[in-house]
């Protein structure tokens, strides 16, 4: 494919798709009932953050937010960290859910490597959810108490998650392809009360039994007084060597005829506790509120994402991602969500196009690494199958390259709405993202989200237009953590986000804002390549590694010497055996000489087996570039979080011998 320049126009919306989308019909309301008049998108967002106050208070009236208690006010002060939104007012996550649903239309349609895809109605999952609640109940969890989950992807994890928190009690959730360990380090911190969990999963045709890895786990958590048994993998799961245990089927479907009761709890309370990656040390348990998540989801998933009763949202996700909650935030809006649990490329790279066409979905959102990966692999899905319901694929958890954006209109459709986001697990949303309004631009993101006061900073903390500079957070922002579990001081969160500018929140990106108030991410502010005094981001090189055809992946590291020079390696994986030769070495320099700069050619090329990667696919850029200058793996990797662990074996024998050849 040819290199596309960056900010190309690739789409526009028509005028009865303004029309249509749900951000126009705000902005009538507000016009309305708040007597503001907006004509674009930017001056709405500059409303939405120059007051900020009124823009949430309207959030809150428009979305007809149901509170046990009223508020005593909006925000309590403009501090960060230490800002306070709607303070005195009590609500319930779940009770948003289940207001005003036609009982028979589906609320969720799953499938996975084990199971056909099939339908729950809203009737059934407010039916489960009911007596899941009473089950909790039952086993003692009352508000603020913390339920675990060990869970994959399917609709029996939204059900506990929904009863979890119709309770006022703390959710948080781990992947089953998470290792023991990485499950321990998460769960022991919050001390849960119950656990819910499968009893093992299918990936990519291979069954993982996972009833040894929960008694380990159980044996870890003297706090644990029951655990919730899912049969997944089997029918009838021999569970006689776990404690305390409920089968599911007894936990969420004996108690058909109660009803939902809705524990109102304050505004800032905990809904869930999310965990960071878990690359380097034990993950941080980052914790947002109830009240928080529930205008920040409605907000970011009717506005930006644009859905409605009408829509099917899709994400492909595991249940130890942000996005799993992102995606279940969908039945906020009452739109149907579609969940999978499995390998994306199980049976063929074919296999959630199938889907898309299968489930009729209208949201495809997926990561920047899947739609790349599509590329090289010369698929065409919109050739293939029935894509005619799709209206809109949204990429994240890396940047999405301008080519990215052009093989979605070659290749899957040509009118069609992409939207690129940026955010993360620490806010549970995306505060860059789309907007239906908007043109799109290859390698651009649409827009700053509403209410979220997003500035690219230089290094004397001045917010600048087409430069490439820190992702700065100057305003509170409601889905911001209240607190890290334990952190009694407050002085990890501080040291997370608020040490380089104090007052405001850094986000750990480079973000560039251009002059049309688009966006641009340029990967890790802290992984950056710096060649004399340059500094590009990751993602501009794994962009122009990528045009040559024969590399699969690749990943690069930028190791200061003390000199005030750097080594900068470069790692590729090839693609169908090809070798590493010479000629390959200087096709890869070629693209990045003229796509980035000649100043950040790679110091030099080695060929490796894998790139390790998070479970959620991320680059593991920051722990890489810490093992090659001499840290322990133990020190900064956590490789129960790791989809590929053997794949450090490399970094580490590699940073071993550069160390020797140095001291020699």
């Amino acid at each position: 494919m040819a290199t596309i320049k960056e900010g190309t126009l690739l789409w526009q919306p028509d005028e009865n798709r303004k029309l249509e989308a749900n951000i126009y019909q705000y902005m009538t309301w507000l016009e309305q009932h708040k007597h503001v008049n907006f004509t674009d998108y930017h001056s709405l967002w500059k409303w939405s953050v120059e007051e900020l106050e009124l823009f949430w208070e309207s959030i809150w009236e428009y979305f007809d937010i149901q509170a046990d208690q009223p508020y005593k006010a909006v925000l309590s002060s403009h501090d960060m960290p230490g800002a306070k939104w709607f303070p005195g007012a009590t609500v319930n996550y779940t009770e948003h859910i289940f207001r005003n649903r036609d009982e028979q239309k589906p609320a969720i349609i799953h499938s996975s490597e084990i199971r056909k895809t099939s339908e729950i109605t809203w009737k059934l999952l407010y039916k489960e959810t009911a007596a899941l609640q009473q089950t909790l109940k039952n086993l003692g969890v009352h508000k603020g108490d913390r339920v675990v989950a060990y869970v994959s992807n399917i609709y029996e994890s939204v059900v506990a998650f929904l009863a979890t928190a119709s309770l006022g009690a703390i959710w948080s959730s781990a992947s089953p392809e998470f290792g023991t360990q990485s499950v321990i380090d998460r769960f022991k911190q919050i001390e849960p009360k119950v656990m819910v969990t499968v009893d093992g999963y299918r990936f990519g045709g291979k069954s993982f039994d996972r009833l040894a890895t929960v008694e380990n786990i159980q044996a870890e958590l003297p706090t644990l007084e029951a655990t919730i048994v899912i049969p997944y993998l089997q029918k009838n799961p021999d569970c006689t060597r776990l404690k305390n245990t409920t089968m599911w089927d007894e936990a969420a479907r004996t108690n058909v005829q109660a009803e939902l009761a809705y524990e109102h709890v304050g505004f800032n309370d905990p809904l869930w506790v999310l965990f960071s990656s878990g690359t380097t040390g034990k993950p941080k348990p980052i914790v947002q509120s109830q009240g928080g998540i529930l205008l920040e989801h409605l907000k970011a998933l009717t506005f930006h994402a644009d859905l409605d009763e009408n829509s099917r949202f899709f994400w492909f996700t595991t249940t130890g991602w942000m996005m799993w909650n992102f995606l279940v935030g969908g039945l906020l809006t009452g739109s149907t969500i579609i969940l999978y649990d499995g390998s994306p490329g199980y049976p063929d790279k074919n296999m959630l196009w199938k889907y898309a066409e299968r489930t009729k979905m209208t949201v495809f959102g997926t990561s920047a690494s899947f739609i790349t990966g599509c590329m090289k692999d010369e698929i065409t899905p919109g050739k293939d199958f029935d894509l005619s319901h799709l209206q809109n694929i949204s990429s994240t958890g890396s940047p999405l390259p301008p080519e990215g954006f052009q093989w979605c209109y070659d290749n899957v459709k040509e009118d069609l709405w992409i939207a690129s986001a940026s955010g993360g697990t620490d806010v549970c949303t995306a505060f860059i993202l789309g907007v239906p309004i908007l043109p799109v631009y290859a390698g651009e993101l649409q827009c700053r989200g509403l209410g979220a006061k997003i500035e690219s900073f230089n290094d004397m903390a001045e917010a600048q237009i087409d430069e490439v500079g820190e992702l700065i957070l100057t305003e509170p922002f409601p889905s911001m953590p209240i607190y890290f579990w334990n952190d009694h001081d407050g002085s990890r969160l501080r040291d997370s986000y608020f040490d380089e500018f104090p007052g405001t929140w850094r986000h750990g990106d480079y973000l560039k804002v251009t002059n049309r108030h688009t966006c641009v991410i340029y990967g890790r502010s802290d992984a950056t390549i710096n060649r004399g005094g340059v500094r590009i981001g990751t993602s501009e090189i794994y962009r122009a590694v990528d045009q040559v055809k024969e590399v699969a992946d690749s990943l690069i590291v930028d190791i200061p010497d003390k000199n005030g020079d750097s080594f900068v390696p470069l790692f590729v994986v090839m693609k169908d055996d090809y070798e590493l030769t010479d000629d390959m070495k200087q096709s890869i320099r070629k693209q990045i000489k003229e796509q980035c700069s000649p100043r950040h050619v790679p110091t030099a090329m080695y060929k490796v087996s894998d790139i390790p990667k998070t479970l959620n696919g991320k680059k593991l850029e920051i722990p890489i570039k810490k093992i090659l200058m001499g840290k322990t793996v133990d020190k900064v990797v956590n490789k129960g979080s790791l989809a590929n662990p053997k794949s450090l074996d490399y970094f580490v024998k590699f940073a071993d011998e550069r160390l020797e050849t140095k001291m020699k």
